[in-house]
């Protein structure tokens, strides 16, 4: 064990770049500092989250390292001796042996670890007591109660914050058995976390719980000398996941599968600086630098995840590496496929007025978890696949544009419901066992979503959703495929194909933040702020269209019970007399409000397939989207192919499942094995 956790060596080249290299972390330090300085810590355990005092004693323990300023070290002995004070760490839900327990255990420790012998000895003393105590009670929790809660919970963020305060209190401390369980433990969540890089959490809990990831594999490697890094792809791949979950507007708002409190939560400097240097990465860095200089108070204020990014100033300082270089992603692809999620993402640039499309259909908690709980499940009798942040969303979509979000998820809620999605509904039914937190527990294995058929190349995005498995059974649901296209121009296509064994009203529905506005008997406004979006239902002609506010609340944090989250999602319905056979065929066309909204498509009577000509004539902007996903064979005028879908645009031409496309009498393409790709 080194003699300084984190510090050992580093000092003196930390102090002296705190002049020039490191001056805007070390500013944000000392900012934060002051800070504390104004404020007052209650001096009885509040009823809300006591989270922020691990990150206070931190802050300020470090620069007291650094400066040797004894007003640090009084102030940080302030915010320590009141939380030692308390009999317990958590109040509201599990206390001593959850989320606050851990955040305080880790900055704490580092605190005491940092403090060293510049503590009086009565203070250290005391401090020490406290962190033997609670790291006591929490070890005690783990060793009594395996696979209880967040003790194997492999793939959710309290078993990495609270692990990692433990593993921080045994290196402090010198408590090896502590600090050896953890690290098993990190090193089983590691091998178990998808490789590449999706979040089953959504966007919020990955700037939550993914620093945590971080912050115990850099103790690791400073106290052990292993680098847990170095063969972990998930931590390798995951900025380029974070990366595709920015909705347009320039890098400030994310898409918000999951549970995610707002939009705007979704930033950690410090996380995004320990990745660049992890792994050389030059868009971390680049996003690090961007938000700590453009987007850093919105996210602060704006931000529903406390205690936020203010407090992680200390990690910011230690893990920055101003030797990597910082890039701009503008020549990452403008399309992604993250299969373990079972997420599509489409977006036409990477500009603040691009249109950004994402589709995803898993079970869950991604499909590696949910493959590995089930075996854990049968081997072990281990509840270890928590999946209570992942929605009932499979097949739903998000549309973004312009900076502002046209289709819309609802974020966060604590009963969840298929009908708050973008998704189709069955007589009104959403999913099996529904309408409550966790809504994946407990159900069959085989009840599993999933996406097939997926193109992501050049712009063009495919795929169809499969999720008649969710449906409760007496609904005799068949067959209930989404399929849908974002083109290299940035329109949706979303073709669903719906069966069951008896005639059922099918509903289609569609949320947005603002009411839809009816345009003419088959097309609808999408508006908010700077963009809007034409909706047009070509298929079915005969619907029953309803709107309606639709409600969300949720709790997001067991901690802080009186903690409530309102939003209201404007919801539009078109739903079928009943019938045991239907589709829809919608389409989507982004634009700026400020131009006039974009003509309506024609759809092309076709023999074989659906097929639908988008930009309202033969310009340089027409696209052709011709889809025939279960009986794989397209004809329309001038085209016939074996295929599940063709998308023509600017001249190219993508396939998906293609084994022949045959243009104008000419053949362009014959396989052996079905093609999905840009026909040359």
């Amino acid at each position: 064990m080194t003699d300084v956790l984190l510090l050992d060596g580093r000092l003196d080249a930390l102090r002296r770049e705190l002049r020039d290299t490191r001056a805007a972390q070390w500013r944000r330090l000392y900012e934060q500092c002051d800070w504390y300085r104004g404020q007052a810590p209650p001096a009885e355990h509040p009823r809300a989250s006591i989270t922020y005092f691990g990150p206070a004693a931190a802050n300020l323990a470090l620069a007291y390292r650094l400066t040797g300023r004894r007003g640090y070290l009084e102030e940080a002995w302030r915010w320590i001796d009141t939380c030692t004070s308390y009999p317990h760490w958590g109040k509201a839900h599990m206390p001593d042996h959850d989320l606050d327990a851990g955040w305080l255990l880790h900055g704490l420790s580092l605190a005491y670890d940092w403090l060293g012998d510049d503590l009086p000895p009565t203070r250290r003393k005391q401090l020490r007591a406290k962190l033997e105590l609670q790291g006591e009670r929490l070890w005690e929790y783990v060793s009594q109660h395996k696979n209880t809660w967040w003790t194997d919970a492999y793939w959710q963020n309290h078993n990495w914050i609270c692990w990692t305060g433990l593993a921080t209190a045994g290196y402090a401390l010198g408590r090896r058995d502590w600090s050896d369980a953890a690290r098993a433990n990190l090193e089983e969540v590691l091998r178990r976390l998808p490789e590449d890089g999706s979040d089953s959490e959504g966007v919020v809990y990955w700037r939550y719980g993914v620093p945590w990831l971080a912050i115990h594999a850099d103790l690791v490697l400073d106290q052990e000398g292993a680098d847990l890094f170095k063969d972990c792809d998930f931590l390798r791949n995951t900025t380029r996941w974070r990366l595709h979950q920015f909705a347009s507007g320039g890098f400030e708002e994310n898409i918000d599968h999951g549970d995610c409190h707002d939009r705007r939560s979704g930033h950690s400097v410090a996380l995004y600086y320990r990745l660049a240097a992890a792994y050389g990465d030059a868009t971390a860095q680049w996003l690090g630098d961007l938000v700590a200089e453009k987007h850093f108070w919105r996210e602060a204020y704006a931000s529903g995840v406390r205690p936020g990014v203010m407090p992680e100033c200390f990690l910011e300082l230690l893990w920055y590496d101003p030797s990597v270089p910082a890039r701009a992603p503008s020549a990452e692809p403008r399309t992604a496929y993250f299969p373990d999620l079972g997420q599509l993402t489409a977006r036409t640039g990477w500009d603040p007025d691009a249109t950004v499309v994402s589709f995803k259909s898993a079970p869950g908690g991604g499909h590696g978890a949910w493959e590995q709980g089930e075996q854990l499940r049968r081997e072990t009798g281990w509840d270890a696949a928590s999946a209570g942040h992942h929605h009932p969303d499979s097949g739903a979509f998000v549309i973004a544009s312009h900076g502002a979000f046209l289709a819309v998820d609802e974020g966060y809620s604590n009963r969840k419901r298929a009908a708050h999605h973008n998704l189709v509904l069955v007589d009104g039914h959403g999913w099996a066992d529904e309408d409550r937190y966790h809504v994946y527990k407990g159900i069959p294995y085989d009840r599993r979503p999933r996406l097939r058929d997926v193109l992501a190349a050049d712009g063009f995005a495919h795929a169809t959703s499969e999720t008649a498995c969710m449906f409760p059974a007496e609904l005799g649901v068949t067959c209930l495929d989404r399929t849908l296209v974002v083109t290299p121009l940035g329109r949706t296509v979303i073709l669903d194909i719906l069966a069951a064994d008896e005639p059922r009203a099918w509903t289609y529905a569609v949320h947005a933040d603002w009411q839809q506005e009816q345009l003419d008997h088959h097309s609808w406004l999408l508006a908010s702020g700077p963009a809007h979006a034409r909706l047009t239902r070509l298929a079915p002609h005969a619907v029953a269209t309803s709107q309606h506010p639709t409600p969300i609340e949720a709790n997001p944090t067991s901690s802080t019970p009186s903690l409530k989250i309102e939003k209201t999602l404007q919801t539009l319905h078109f739903t079928t007399e009943p019938r045991t056979q239907a589709s829809f065929l919608t389409v989507y066309e982004c634009g700026s409000s400020l131009d006039a909204v974009p003509a309506a498509p024609v759809r092309i009577e076709a023999t074989a397939g659906h097929a639908v000509r988008l930009g309202g004539g033969d310009g340089a902007d027409a696209e052709t989207v011709l889809l025939s996903p279960a009986a794989r064979h397209i004809q329309a005028p001038g085209i016939r192919a074996d295929a599940a879908a063709l998308i023509l645009s600017g001249g190219r031409t993508a396939a998906v499942a293609a084994t022949r496309v045959e243009r104008e009498g000419l053949d362009v393409h014959i396989s052996d094995e079905p093609f999905t790709g840009v026909l040359q």
